[in-house]
């Protein structure tokens, strides 16, 4: 019985977080918000984290690559010495 409880409380947290995390979500329209909503409480655990890594994939999609600022080559500052 413990462990039911648990798993439930687990459960709820996730699907919760998942929820909260679509809602904030800007680029997605409102019937996409509440179809995923339900999706994620209608098959627990797998919706939840299946729609969740989906969606962070969309967010790692449309950060700049590269660490150095401006974008130029390395060696053309190297090359003025």
């Amino acid at each position: 019985m413990d462990y039911l409880l648990i798993g439930l409380g687990i459960l709820i947290v996730l699907n919760v977080a998942v929820s909260f995390y679509l809602y904030k979500r800007d680029d997605l329209d409102n019937f996409q918000k509440v179809a995923q909503i339900v999706i994620v409480w209608l098959i627990p655990f797998v919706g939840a984290i299946a729609l969740w890594l989906f969606n962070r994939s969309q967010d790692n999609d449309n950060k700049p690559s590269g660490s150095s600022f401006g974008g130029g080559s390395v060696d053309r500052i190297s090359n003025l010495e």
